[in-house]
């Protein structure tokens, strides 16, 4: 019951984000109203389970891993729009233009310092899901005490805070890139970004590149005649997301025991569900 309830947020929240999304043109209000709207579905959830605690561990992995985030990490990224527009230089482009060239740096070192997690989740482990998505294992790990403002012991983890910040600088990333493309006059080239500013990858790395080779394998780009490397470098730019060693990983897929084709396997079947569900046949 209470993972249906938090469905029913996501739903309302993800529809909310979309009207933002295609509304104000001004970030730093579109920012001011997401942030208290995050905020208000973040307290919300905290008194559900304040209220109704989590039936199982497996539950609450699953709300501190993929629920939780989604939320957080929204209410992260805007709350880094906000700081940018609000300190970023009111004149002068090559002072616009350093100032978020530094952003971008301060992004890479994040990235530099968070490798070890940021590929254990883009790959799609579980075996360390314990310590890091449980409220039990907070104590094993030291906080960022910058991170404070977000914190709350009741309703944190070790690493679910840590998950929603990466979230948010691929999304911040793009925010950066769209505004020095605008300053380069470049907007009209890069039009497309507008339409996928919220599109970020969020399951394994392998699940992508699977999913370029059966794309690719089957002609679905420009008849045929697009290679993998275009392709890859097309939909990394959508979905805001570096794939390292492409041909590596797929040597690794077709060296799987069993089914090759997981992900695709999966899209299948829960594709199929959802159809039936909608039929009433299951």
């Amino acid at each position: 019951m209470l993972m249906e309830k938090f469905k029913d947020y996501l739903k309302t929240f993800h529809e909310e984000v979309r009207k933002e999304q295609e509304g104000t043109e001004d970030y730093l209000k579109r920012a001011i109203e997401m942030i208290r709207f995050c905020r208000e579905i973040l307290v919300d959830m905290k008194s559900r389970i304040e209220e109704h605690d989590f039936e199982s561990v497996p539950e609450e992995i699953h709300f501190f891993k993929q629920i939780k985030p989604q939320p957080m990490s929204y209410l992260i990224y805007y709350t880094y729009v906000r700081s940018c527009e609000l300190h970023k230089p009111k004149a002068g482009k090559q002072y616009k233009i350093r100032f978020l060239e530094k952003e971008m740096r301060k992004v890479n070192k994040f990235f530099s310092k968070n490798t070890d997690f940021t590929y254990y989740m883009e790959q799609g482990y579980t075996y360390l899901d314990h310590s890091f998505f449980t409220r039990r294992g907070i104590e094993k790990f030291p906080m960022d005490p910058t991170e404070y403002q977000y914190f709350d012991p009741d309703f944190a983890t070790s690493h679910d805070l840590l998950w929603a910040k990466i979230q948010a600088v691929y999304r911040y990333i793009h925010y950066l890139r769209e505004q020095l493309q605008k300053l380069h006059g470049k907007e009209l080239e890069f039009s497309i970004d507008k339409r996928h500013q919220v599109l970020v990858w969020t399951n394994s790395k392998t699940a992508l590149v699977e999913l370029i080779y059966a794309l690719h394998n089957n002609e679905a780009f420009n008849y045929g005649k697009s290679d993998l490397n275009t392709i890859t470098h097309a939909l990394e730019e959508v979905f805001n997301i570096k794939l390292d060693n492409v041909s590596k990983t797929y040597m690794e897929i077709k060296a799987r025991k069993g089914s090759k084709t997981k992900y695709l396997d999966e899209l299948g079947i829960n594709f199929q569900l959802k159809m039936e569900k909608e039929d009433g046949l299951s």
